[in-house]
């Protein structure tokens, strides 16, 4: 075959290659819509489901482009922008019909920090130089986090008690987006090279597990991950206390006449 044939063929391969993580991307924004209508028709398992299929759609978009060498400044803005609706505005209209409806004014106003939270946290992932870890809980984690307490509770939640922790809960998963608290990105686990048996041992019984119990499991996935992040600091900072308190008794012993 001519040269400026393959060549031809090369470019078009690659134009090709560009679609499918903007196609993955729309799925993203499509999951995110239908999840703001099936909330507004009450169907709130539908809508933390589909929350659920855009987190899935979401991680498998990077992926591809990575995987593909087809990432572009085009996608990541739309990228951001999808996730503002997916992981942003459809959780927040969830969690306001879902539990926070009785508390009025309050509510939407906690509901709207939320997503003001979700955009702040994006725009600040776009212009970071280090992505081997999160700064701040990402958008889809806490997104998740809402669905899987929708899907554990799918009926609205009534009691006064119960909506004030929703605040509560609301609020906390708002300012860990925006903090600097460090979380595991998982970007390490490479597809391409080989893993070892374990990792599949565990992706197998994680599989097993949210098939055997979903709510439950999904629920305390995403609940441990968000707290991954202070848990990972608290201990962190025990850590050097401790490197701190040694350091300064081996210098007063080395200071110490005769040592």
């Amino acid at each position: 075959m001519p040269e400026h044939r393959k060549d031809r063929r090369r470019r078009r391969f690659r134009r090709g290659v560009f679609v499918l993580p903007s196609l993955l991307t729309t799925g993203t924004l499509f999951a995110g819509y239908y999840s703001i209508v099936a909330t507004l028709q009450g169907e709130y398992r539908s809508a933390a489901i589909a929350i659920g299929a855009a987190f899935v759609i979401d991680g498998l978009d990077g992926r591809i482009a990575r995987l593909t060498n087809s990432q572009t400044d085009f996608g990541e803005a739309y990228d951001s922008l999808a996730d503002v609706i997916a992981f942003g505005a459809a959780p927040a209209v969830l969690m306001l019909s879902w539990g926070l409806w009785n508390l009025g004014r309050m509510g939407w106003l906690a509901s709207f920090f939320y997503l003001a939270c979700v955009a702040l946290r994006l725009g600040r992932f776009g212009v970071e130089s280090d992505r081997s870890f999160f700064v701040g809980l990402p958008s889809p984690a806490a997104a998740g986090l809402v669905g899987a307490g929708a899907f554990y509770w799918p009926a609205r939640v009534e009691s006064l008690l119960m909506v004030r922790v929703l605040l509560v809960c609301l609020l906390l998963v708002s300012l860990l987006m925006v903090s600097r608290l460090r979380y595991h990105s998982f970007k390490n686990f490479d597809l391409r090279r080989p893993q070892p048996h374990t990792v599949i041992v565990v992706l197998a019984s994680v599989i097993v597990l949210i098939v055997f119990d979903p709510e439950n499991v999904l629920l305390l996935m995403a609940a441990t991950y968000a707290l991954s992040g202070p848990v990972v600091r608290a201990l962190s900072g025990v850590a050097r206390r401790r490197v701190s308190r040694r350091q300064q008794r081996s210098a007063s012993h080395s200071s110490e006449p005769g040592a």
